[in-house]
């Protein structure tokens, strides 16, 4: 009878949206408006440029040397590219941990896992962006190919013998990278995810709302083919949104470095979004057990993504083939070193900072710990999708008011969806028939 009351008491639960919380989403859009406003005023003012024409022409030996002067050329105004640039940056990064929300779920679901049944309706809830996300980045992509500002393989000409920008190596590439595919492929990846996650969505509801164990076994199907799907549209939606950008290189581990980087940022932003109800009255059966888990996740994914960067690192490094070795040599020392910090500090905050904050056991039961680790690794995965994309499509040409504008812009209106549907349905699934471990789970 003790447990019927706990669950009675929790599955109560059902988030408000105050207005301070919605003035405080909206001020962060507004704010990140008033950055980008200053950051282009610095982009007309050519602020901190007078080097950049020299750095671009001093960028790593050989890789798309032509085709970097060609785009810089051709292309929009530098304030416009990197408007488009930070756009699909910012785009990508959001993308990859709204779907997220429903890769944890998915491996809930297979693994018959209890304890995260009280943060489920967090990851649920992630997914609201995949709709906006999707919109957003079909306009951005047709946007950037008036000017080819995001992708050197989209330029005319590029894959026909004969024309001045003919590239052989490109050219190779041409029955991967053509625009019919590659637009039909991007529909798919996003069509499969946004498919999957109302799938996901609409069970849970259904389950609050007739009980039985039927929802909870269909769930896991639709669960275990999604996350098949995944494992191969992660991978190659990789390649093309990301990797196809340095059109030369490759790396075979570029699927999982990418997701690895996705999978942690979402991680982290479901335990912040946790936290954050945790301590607002929410969530009254949120413990240490599950902050405990959580931290764990973070901690062990973190070393995860580290693993992965070091190997791809390493192999191209030892190995010392231009080919590949362009890619480091850009980032570590090319256009005059412009990347070179970011470098170092993209390991700093990615692995050192949460390896040391969440090595103790007690650290990963600390709200306030987890609070500045969660934040930390928000910004430094956002950051490592900078350092991916903005060497192969900037150069030298490079800033960070209107990146970090439009990453408000972003941020802001994630939150507001975000939010908007977790209030939409009860905190706590009411019928989940793992609710009673949740509930009473501790390490």
């Amino acid at each position: 009878m003790a447990t019927l009351t706990h669950q009675e008491s929790a599955t109560a639960e059902h988030v408000v949206i105050t207005d301070g919380a919605r003035k405080t989403f909206i001020t962060m859009i507004v704010a990140g408006i008033v950055v980008l406003a200053l950051g282009l005023v610095a982009a007309f003012m050519g602020w901190g440029e007078e080097h950049h024409a020299a750095a671009g022409h001093a960028a790593a030996a050989g890789h798309d040397a032509g085709a970097g002067a060609s785009a810089h050329h051709h292309g929009s105004p530098n304030w416009l590219k990197r408007v488009i640039v930070s756009l699909w940056h910012s785009n990508v990064f959001f993308v990859g941990i709204s779907v997220v929300g429903t890769v944890w779920m998915a491996i809930q679901y297979v693994a018959y896992a209890g304890w995260s049944v009280m943060v489920k309706r967090i990851a649920e809830a992630f997914s609201a962006w995949l709709i906006p996300g999707a919109i957003i980045m079909v306009v951005v992509f047709g946007v950037s190919l008036l000017n080819h500002d995001l992708f050197h393989w989209t330029m005319p000409g590029i894959m026909e013998k004969g024309s001045e920008n003919y590239d052989a190596i490109i050219a190779g590439k041409s029955g991967f990278l053509n625009l019919p595919f590659y637009v039909a492929r991007m529909v798919i990846y996003l069509g499969i995810w946004i498919y999957f996650s109302k799938r996901l969505r609409d069970l849970s509801l259904a389950e609050d709302l007739n009980g039985g164990t039927a929802y909870f076994h269909k769930s896991i199907t639709v669960a275990a083919m999604f996350l098949v799907l995944f494992a191969v549209t992660s991978s190659m939606a990789a390649w093309d949104w990301v990797m196809s950008v340095d059109t030369h290189w490759f790396s075979t581990m570029f699927g999982w470095y990418v997701f690895a980087s996705w999978w942690v940022s979402g991680i982290a932003g479901i335990t912040l979004t946790a936290i954050f109800l945790r301590q607002n009255g929410y969530l009254r059966f949120l413990n240490e057990g599950h902050l405990h888990d959580l931290g764990k996740l973070m901690f062990g994914f973190s070393i995860f993504w580290t693993y992965v960067w070091f190997a791809q690192f390493m192999l191209i490094w030892y190995a010392n083939l231009p080919e590949e070795a362009v890619y480091y040599n850009q980032r570590l020392g090319g256009w005059e070193g412009r990347y070179t910090w970011m470098f170092f500090f993209n390991i700093f905050i990615n692995f050192v900072f949460p390896f040391l904050g969440l090595m103790t056991r007690d650290a990963k039961r600390q709200m306030i710990i987890l609070k500045i680790v969660c934040i930390a690794i928000i910004v430094g995965h956002w950051s490592d999708f900078y350092l991916m994309l903005m060497p192969g499509t900037m150069k030298g040409d490079n800033g960070f008011l209107i990146e970090i504008g439009i990453f408000a812009i972003f941020a802001g209106s994630f939150l507001l969806l975000m939010t908007r549907r977790l209030a939409s349905a009860p905190l706590v699934p009411l019928k989940h028939p793992f609710l009673d471990e949740s509930l009473h789970h501790n390490t």
